[in-house]
């Protein structure tokens, strides 16, 4: 991503512990310089695209009972659901974030985006302080659930990833097969035997592996 950024002329800037710390840096290039920021997953254009995954995915495969979805500012889980459950009520949209960073289940019990405490994780891409308010409001309407999981179960999946499939995966991306494996959270007989569709980002983070340009 940041070389391919370089390439096409863009500035890519490296700032912040986390994407909260991040979004406070982007919006004072905002103040300071005259810019204008696309909140990455609460922009209404860029939830809209989300949606257009949910799209494809019930066009690609039809027969699907269930979807898992990381979940970090909400905004990817926002789109699919909306779409999923419009398309196919009867298929169950799951979320899952990192226990070190449960913004989402945290906004849901609060009833509104409420600011969460980042413990460092594998899952960094999903490390968001604040869901997104536009995000929200979205999901917590389609969104059949959300769990959380264990670095522990978060690093299995990325093994089993590389050892089975040959992928190499962020812990973020791998959040929802975390949650399948025998001992996580969506471990439950009623999946069994289901069509289960679960989303993977193949980017890993420069912050993780310390490769350089």
């Amino acid at each position: 991503f940041f070389v391919c950024g370089k390439k096409f002329g863009a500035r890519v800037i490296i700032e912040g512990a986390h994407i909260g710390e991040s979004k406070e840096f982007a919006e004072s290039l905002v103040e300071n310089e005259g810019l204008v920021y696309v909140n990455g997953y609460d922009d209404p254009p860029i939830i809209a695209g989300a949606g257009t995954i949910g799209i494809e995915i019930i066009d690609d495969l039809p027969e699907v009972d269930a979807v898992v979805v990381p979940v970090g500012g909400a905004g990817l889980i926002a789109g699919i659901s909306c779409a999923i459950k419009t398309l196919k009520p009867e298929c169950k949209v799951y979320g899952v974030e990192p226990e070190f960073c449960a913004s989402y289940c945290k906004a849901l019990a609060a009833g509104k985006p409420v600011p969460t405490e980042v413990t460092p994780t594998l899952a960094d891409g999903l490390a968001v302080p604040v869901v997104g308010p536009r995000a929200f409001e979205i999901a917590r309407h389609y969104v059949d659930e959300c769990v959380t999981t264990t670095e522990k179960m978060i690093s299995l999946a990325v093994l089993r990833l590389i050892e089975n499939e040959k992928m190499v995966v962020e812990g973020g991306g791998a959040t929802g097969l975390a949650a399948l494996l025998p001992g996580g959270a969506l471990d439950r007989p009623e999946l069994k035997g289901e069509n289960i569709l679960f989303f993977c980002l193949l980017f890993v983070r420069d912050t993780l592996v310390g490769w350089k340009t």
